[in-house]
């Protein structure tokens, strides 16, 4: 008796070929559906359709054609059981030994902004993933694939086994089965749990009842953190931006710490738009130079000479295309990586004489930004809301006597959208729109304010400070007066918000509440 395969395909990538070498070489007789049918049929290739099989038209539009126990009978029956082939037999159900589906293509409808929701749930596939799971679940008889990239390893099994496959490789298929299909229903599961949080209309904080991380490997890296600990990049299923998905335009292997510092450096870019060029400096997945300039080469320099010592190995990104004369100043120094929205060709060319820097281009046109930010702690999660908060230029919050002047203002919002990417406890010094000290990660904040400070030396004069949180005492204050800082960007809140005023008027220094708090733990 021939062998039965049943394909149908939203992808029609490569099937014509499958479907050649099956019946023409391998004796299969094929069941299909749809326009998978017709399109064999075109072809000259023998169909039988499923409703042949099923005794019932395909209905509702196509949504019901293989649900039927003639279909899923012939996949789930044990082949070793005489009571499962003999009721398959008594029902005039012949098995099925060969499953080739892909699925209609949700994530990649649901991703575009102009999709309406009647073409999201009509390519909510039912079927598809219904007959991939039988076939998976009967791995012990059935060969299923749910991959285009499969189809050339599928022949080469065919060949090897006289049109058969072997266990080893029907198990490996069946596992990657399960994997597809539990991510299909994730990204599901995530369109249903945004619309039902917009439903909400903002009234009450919603989160899903059930977040599944369903995160396809891309790659294995070398190493984590440290040489000892394993680790690999992983992706959403249906990702096109950010940073996994840049394109690597040379240099070594991207380490585990690579990927968090050019994630660091890449959104503090992003905080700038286009028309206000930026470079970011990282180290150690803190800022340790950011500067604008009228061009991103002049940022670069400003930014550099705000720690020279730091930038040595560090990851810089920039909020434009990166040009000749740029990626000379870039060569002039160990860099680990430079990631950046494009490069001429002539950048290319002078990175190139440096191979083992890693230059990567990243789009910018696409949402960037995430669902949820996730912290893994010991048996459990913590999930909030990404820090996407930004202050309005135009409506500052001046509580001192004193007003900040309007170069003030720039550099104190500057300096603020630094702040937001430093670890806590945060400060910022800066002054004509480059940074000249950061305290990061201080267990005190007046500790970080001496940090920032002492490394702004005595550029400080006259420049501004921006901090993550409160001031909780006048103490820090009194070092920036010590230091001629001439204006103070932060949220408020203390109880000691009074006296921390009364010392800036004091001192004749401008301060501004924003009323927002930029922890980064």
């Amino acid at each position: 008796m021939k062998k039965r395969a049943l394909i149908s395909v939203f992808n029609k990538e490569g099937i014509l070929d499958l479907a050649k070498e099956l019946t023409e070489k391998y004796n299969y007789e094929i069941v299909s559906t749809g326009g998978t049918a017709d399109l064999l049929k075109k072809s000259n290739i023998p169909v039988i359709e499923v409703s042949e099989i099923t005794k019932f038209p395909e209905m509702l539009e196509g949504r019901v054609k293989t649900l039927h126990p003639a279909v899923h009978g012939a996949l789930l029956a044990k082949r070793n059981s005489s009571d499962h082939m003999k009721t398959i037999q008594d029902h005039g159900i012949v098995p099925i030994d060969l499953v080739v589906i892909n699925l209609y293509p949700f994530e990649e409808v649901v991703s575009r902004k102009n999709s309406s929701n009647e073409e999201i749930i009509e390519n909510i596939d039912i079927g598809g993933p219904s007959m991939l799971r039988s076939a998976a679940k009967n791995y012990m008889a059935v060969t299923v694939i749910c991959d285009p990239s499969d189809y050339f390893s599928l022949l080469g099994e065919l060949k090897t086994n006289k049109g058969a496959s072997s266990l080893k490789y029907r198990e490996k298929m069946a596992t990657k089965v399960f994997q597809r299909t539990s991510v299909y229903d994730s990204a599901i599961n995530a369109y249903f749990s945004k619309s039902d949080e917009a439903a909400s209309n903002g009234k009450t904080q919603t989160f899903p009842k059930n977040i599944n991380l369903n995160l396809i490997l891309k790659q294995p890296l070398r190493y984590g953190e440290n040489p000892h600990q394993r680790a690999a990049l992983y992706t959403k299923s249906n990702s096109v931006s950010g940073l996994p998905n840049a394109e690597f335009v040379q240099g070594k292997e991207l380490s585990f710490n690579n990927y968090l510092d050019l994630e660091s450096a890449w959104n503090i870019a992003s905080e700038f738009n286009t028309q206000t060029p930026v470079a970011v400096i990282v180290k150690h997945n803190n800022p340790c130079g950011v500067a604008i300039a009228p061009d991103l080469k002049h940022a670069y320099i400003e930014a550099f000479n705000s720690d020279p010592v730091s930038a040595f190995g560090g990851i810089v990104a920039f909020n434009g295309r990166v040009d000749t004369a740029l990626a000379i100043e870039l060569k002039n120094i160990f860099l680990e990586c430079v990631i950046a929205p494009g490069f001429t060709e002539d950048a290319i060319r002078i990175f190139s004489e440096k191979p083992n820097i890693r230059v990567l281009k990243i789009k910018t046109s696409l949402d960037i930004s995430v669902d949820f930010d996730i912290k893994t702690i010991s048996g459990g999660y913590l999930v909030q809301d990404c820090n996407q908060k930004t202050i309005d230029s135009d409506n500052l919050n001046v509580v001192t006597k004193k007003k900040p002047t309007e170069q003030e203002i720039i550099d104190l919002v500057f300096a603020w959208k630094v702040c937001k990417h430093v670890k806590s406890n945060a400060i910022v010094v800066a002054k004509d729109g480059k940074t000249l000290g950061v305290g990061a990660g201080q267990t005190s904040r007046v500790a970080s304010v001496e940090i920032a400070l002492n490394s702004a030396s005595c550029n400080s004069k006259d420049a501004v400070l921006a901090s993550d949180a409160f001031f909780p005492f006048k103490d820090s204050i009194e070092i920036c007066a010590s230091a001629k800082i001439s204006a103070i960007i932060q949220p408020g809140g203390s109880i000691k918000d009074k006296e921390v005023i009364e010392t800036c008027d004091k001192y004749g220094i401008a301060m501004i509440f924003t009323g927002i708090r930029h922890f980064r733990h």
